[in-house]
């Protein structure tokens, strides 16, 4: 009983909350930003094989074979304010980036895309193509044809892709940790806030977030169950 008493004083605490609502609030953001982005990104790279399309995919698989913690030195030198990009993002978009919220979602986005851009890629693929070009015959152009035919077929690919992106969002640190800089009360994501309860000696409320952690990997694991069940 004290056990769970103890864990539950840690979950109603401020920072926790906090760090709660910003995971949440960055999961969802990075998983509209992979629908938006990344979907149509994978169906571009589907098509004939091209050096622009080689470039782009070598890129986007690129935070799946670099360390976290150096892609994200990358980009605080390319976003940071004083790059040309900053710059851009800052005076004329009034966008901040770098050590702020937006920041930490683009680390998540970034994270994830791999993991939805190669899977709902390798689907479009695999799809056969006698109902694409039956909808090429019928006067349908590619993107018609993409979001009335080859979206519906692969939906459940499309779904799986979708909850590896917000896992791999979710225990972002690397990344986030130079972008968003782990301001307390500002960027300190869940994950982030493992790292500085083991950073400050508190093992017990370390632990207890893994739990947390944990038993949402656990929900996403068997989310993935599900749906690959359904598919045989």
């Amino acid at each position: 009983m004290d056990f769970f008493g103890a864990y539950w004083q840690i979950y109603r605490s401020a920072p926790i909350v906090f760090s709660l609502g910003l995971t949440g609030k960055v999961c969802f953001y990075a998983l509209v930003l992979h629908i938006l982005i990344g979907i149509p990104l994978a169906w571009y790279l589907s098509g004939r094989p091209s050096p622009w399309r080689s470039a782009l995919e070598s890129l986007i698989t690129f935070p799946l074979i670099f360390p976290p913690i150096a892609i994200g030195y990358l980009l605080l030198v390319v976003l940071g304010r004083f790059s040309l990009l900053g710059d851009f993002f800052s005076h004329s978009l009034s966008v901040e980036i770098v050590f702020t919220q937006v920041g930490v979602v683009f680390a998540a986005f970034i994270a994830g895309l791999p993991l939805i851009v190669k899977p709902v890629r390798a689907a479009i693929q695999e799809l056969g193509r006698d109902l694409i070009e039956a909808s090429y015959i019928l006067g349908r152009g590619r993107l018609v044809t993409f979001v009335l035919v080859t979206l519906p077929l692969i939906r459940r690919s499309i779904l799986q892709a979708l909850i590896l992106g917000i896992g791999r969002s979710l225990g972002e640190v690397g990344i986030t940790l130079m972008l968003g800089g782990n301001i307390i009360g500002k960027t300190n994501t869940l994950s982030l806030e493992v790292f500085n309860a083991v950073n400050d000696g508190d093992f017990e409320r370390a632990s207890a977030l893994c739990l947390l952690l944990f038993l949402f990997s656990l929900l996403m694991f068997a989310t993935l169950r599900l749906f690959g069940s359904r598919t045989r």
